[in-house]
């Protein structure tokens, strides 16, 4: 871009904010005066230019949550009616979530043959995700429950009586064999998610011990099956903006405004707790494991930035993974540690997930004691690896585990008038949590390469 076009770009966007959060804040004072809705449409159409000079996924679907919010603040029984746009929208992220997990467990797991073969670095590098995984999901959970964000959002008596499933509470017996799935067919068309990892990891564990003449022509399919998922949730995103404007929109018009205030502490829950994990437990390894910090800084800010802006770290990984060669990791431990972590070391988005799943408990009303939170995160470990490279693809996640844990759903449709925010730091934390993580093993191999130590 242009650098004239570029400045007035960046004018547009601040003025356009200034004027839009002008017209919502002047609310509580002035209530209900129509001039600040001239603020706000006129803050809106300085967005929108800026958007025709930058057009960006990710920019759109910003836009679309404020549009949604003032369309609820301004005609909230139109609002009501849009809601069958985000139903469209979710019913489309739905049916992505089987095929995609079990493409990316596949080609994830019997990707690089022979498991015998994949080495110290494979056990090195499983061990090192699953142990920053695990501190992501607890340090989530941690988080939620000191903000208690979810415990202001008060859904309508209706929805949570028509959302909330009957039956007996899942006990531990149940939900072991719960997880083995009786019919593949069945688990996919039921959308259960817990049934459709396990039999992925045990199909790419079987499938690396055959022979390679039968071994490839499945393994490319699982390959091409995940291309085409993946090219399939790329069609889906660009509805998003309609459907995230649309959840937006009846959120605000069904609930009122009251219910930006826990969905603001839902933000602030997660950026302050996506922080706390880069400053307590990156930088501590990091430093732990001698990495040049302001070298590694500046290899890993272009991929991040490029994360941050398109909310999916597929688009950074092509760049992430040349930005670590020349850092100094081998190429043989890049090639395999950051496409590996890409399945299994979602930090960011693990992280977000215990943190929104106990957040959708807390708005519904429902306790969960610490057992049962628990049981949640090691679910949520299972079920979370494979979800990389696509934009906002935790929401799959997500609405498996609400049905596992019979929460509702109601909860999460709110949660994605925000989503879009905190899904860009998220996919950050995962980018570079991954690029740590082919430095670390690196490392770890006395591989490193490091022209001047600091």
């Amino acid at each position: 871009m242009p650098q004239n076009s570029s400045r007035q770009f960046k004018t547009l966007i601040v003025a356009g904010l200034f004027l839009f959060a002008a017209g919502c804040l002047l609310l509580i004072p002035f209530p209900g005066h129509k001039f600040l809705m001239v603020f706000r449409c006129f803050g809106l159409l300085m967005l929108a230019a800026a958007g025709l000079r930058n057009r960006t996924l990710t920019f759109w679907i910003f836009f679309a949550m404020l549009a949604g919010l003032e369309l609820g603040l301004d005609a909230p029984a139109l609002a009501v009616q849009l809601r069958m746009l985000s139903d469209i929208f979710l019913r489309l992220i739905k049916v992505i979530v089987a095929p995609l997990i079990l493409g990316t467990l596949v080609t994830g797991i019997a990707g690089h043959g022979d498991l015998r073969k994949v080495g110290r670095i494979g056990w090195k590098s499983l061990l090192y995700f699953e142990a920053i995984t695990t501190v992501a999901l607890f340090l989530g959970v941690a988080a939620i429950n000191l903000t208690k964000a979810g415990e202001g959002l008060a859904l309508p008596a209706s929805a949570s009586a028509q959302l909330v499933p009957d039956g007996a509470p899942l006990h531990w017996a149940d939900f072991i064999v719960h997880i083995f799935p009786e019919n593949i067919v069945k688990s996919v068309a039921e959308n259960q998610i817990l049934q459709v990892a396990v039999f992925a990891i045990l199909f790419a564990i079987a499938l690396t011990r055959v022979p390679e003449l039968v071994q490839k022509p499945i393994l490319n399919f699982a390959e091409s099956l995940t291309q085409v998922m993946f090219r399939f949730t790329n069609l889906v995103m660009y509805f998003a903006p309609v459907g995230v404007g649309a959840a937006m929109a009846y959120t605000v018009g069904h609930m009122g405004i009251a219910v930006l205030l826990p969905l603001s502490k839902l933000l602030f829950t997660a950026y302050g707790a996506l922080i706390t994990f880069l400053l307590f437990v990156l930088l501590p390894v990091a430093v732990f494991a001698r990495i040049p910090l302001k070298r590694f800084l500046a290899a890993v800010a272009e991929p991040a930035t490029i994360a941050f802006a398109t909310s999916t770290s597929e688009a950074a990984l092509p760049r992430a993974m040349e930005c670590m060669e020349a850092f100094g990791v081998p190429r043989r431990i890049v090639a395999f540690v950051i496409p590996a972590g890409y399945s299994f070391n979602l930090d960011g988005s693990t992280l977000y997930l215990a943190l929104a799943s106990i957040f959708v408990a807390q708005a519904a009303g429902i306790h969960m004691t610490w057992p049962q939170q628990l049981l949640m995160v090691l679910t949520l470990m299972l079920t979370s690896k494979g979800i990389a490279g696509v934009p906002r693809a935790t929401l799959l996640v997500l609405l498996a585990s609400a049905a596992t844990f019979q929460l509702p759903t109601e909860p999460i449709f709110v949660i994605l008038g925000v989503d879009a925010l905190i899904d860009m730091a998220r996919t950050s934390v995962n980018v570079i949590g991954n690029c740590l993580a082919s430095a670390v093993i690196a490392q770890w191999e006395n591989e490193l390469v490091v022209p001047n130590r600091e």
